[in-house]
């Protein structure tokens, strides 16, 4: 049977996503032994059964949101960013808190809890595209063209900041990217990225000198001392992933994962370290390939697209997923301090598998309209 006369949009995203959330099955049963040890007496069926609930119902959500018309998230990024500051201001006041940060607001009824900042992430990529695509006729001046568009970007990725600074940053230079593609002006820009230097630099400077002075101030200090130094003791995750990766030269096979048990965060931030102890290294650069992929045919789907809001919209959300794996792979590897970043469509999760979802149904909602238009052009020639 062909699943793909079923479904609308780029076949390689589709299969992408398909493969990517197989493996994701399979990795996050393996991965989950010592939580089910600690908390449901060793019962690592129910954490399976809500993984491929939540699995199965993103890929639903992908299908219904791919039927959508793009055009319409134009105007419901409008409401929706409007939405997100509140919302993140509510959480950083009152959110569920976790690891000295209040990232998530529990959903009544359920035992899921719903992370704001992927839905502002979301919102903020939406408006931003679609305020460089109205706005070309003005994108080079400084009051009409950069300042409504940098005001929001600014607003909101400093209420994410306080809890989660790395999801901050990402949405920071993703909105760098999207202003890049839009034209926006090149003196404009550099002093954006200017500022964002000088900021980064004070930052640090606070942190290394009056860590206490600012939340979490004492974390990501800790977190910058240890990966500079690399001891095994200060740097215990790092060190957990490290063996997990040298185990996976020779692959353990599913299921066979020593480090699971030790690795914190085993099936969400350091879910690449067991995927590759298991798997072995070969499976892990097939990941990195689909990641690419994934990229090159969202690069492909901008193109295509004949409307501006459609090209910054596929990019923004495109280049968002990709960085996040990027992000999240290098710090598995110990080429980055740790960050606290999932990786899309493998690790466990609640809401961001949806969000998740939600963006790759919007790209192929793009792709869906192209190839609607293309057919559209191909029977009028005809």
């Amino acid at each position: 049977m062909n699943l793909f006369k079923y479904i609308k949009g780029d076949k390689v995203i589709w299969t992408v996503v398909l493969l990517l959330s197989l493996l994701s099955i399979l990795v996050v049963y393996s991965s989950v032994v010592a939580l089910a040890y600690r908390y449901k007496n060793g019962d690592t069926a129910s954490y399976l059964i809500k993984h491929i609930f939540i699995v199965g119902s993103g890929i639903f959500l992908m299908y219904l949101i791919h039927k959508v018309k793009y055009s319409y998230f134009s105007r419901i990024s409008q409401i929706a960013v409007i939405l997100a500051a509140p919302l993140l201001l509510y959480t950083l006041l009152k959110g569920v808190s976790a690891g000295e940060a209040s990232r998530w607001l529990a959903i009544p009824g359920t035992s899921l809890t719903f992370q704001t900042s992927d839905f502002a992430k979301l919102a903020l990529i939406a408006y931003v595209a679609r305020m460089l695509s109205i706005k070309q006729d003005v994108i080079k001046d400084f009051k009409q063209g950069f300042l409504p568009i940098i005001i929001p970007v600014v607003v909101i990725c400093a209420l994410i900041f306080p809890a989660n600074f790395s999801t901050a940053a990402l949405l920071f230079l993703t909105c760098l990217v999207l202003m890049f593609v839009g034209r926006m002006n090149a003196k404009h820009l550099w002093l954006l990225i200017a500022s964002g230097i000088v900021f980064i630099a004070l930052l640090v400077l606070i942190i290394w000198n009056f860590p206490n002075a600012i939340p979490r101030g004492t974390t990501w200090k800790a977190r910058i001392e240890n990966f500079k130094n690399g001891d095994s003791e200060s740097n215990f995750q790092a060190e957990q992933a490290k063996i997990a990766i040298a185990r996976g030269i020779v692959p353990q096979g599913p299921g066979n994962s020593i480090s699971r048990n030790f690795l914190p965060q085993a099936s969400s931030d350091f879910i690449f370290a067991i995927l590759i102890e298991e798997w072995g290294l070969i499976t892990a650069v097939i990941i990195v390939f689909l990641y690419i992929v994934l990229l090159f045919r969202g690069v492909r789907i901008a193109n295509k697209s004949e409307r501006t809001f459609g090209s910054l919209l596929a990019i923004g959300l495109t280049f968002s997923l990709v960085f996040q794996a990027m992000i999240n792979m290098a710090v598995a590897v110990n080429l980055f301090p740790v960050t606290g970043q999932p990786l899309p469509l493998i690790s466990m999760g609640g809401t961001s598998i949806w969000f998740t979802s939600i963006s790759i149904g919007i790209i192929l909602s793009v792709s869906r309209e192209t190839e609607v238009s293309q057919e559209g052009g191909e029977l009028a020639v005809a």
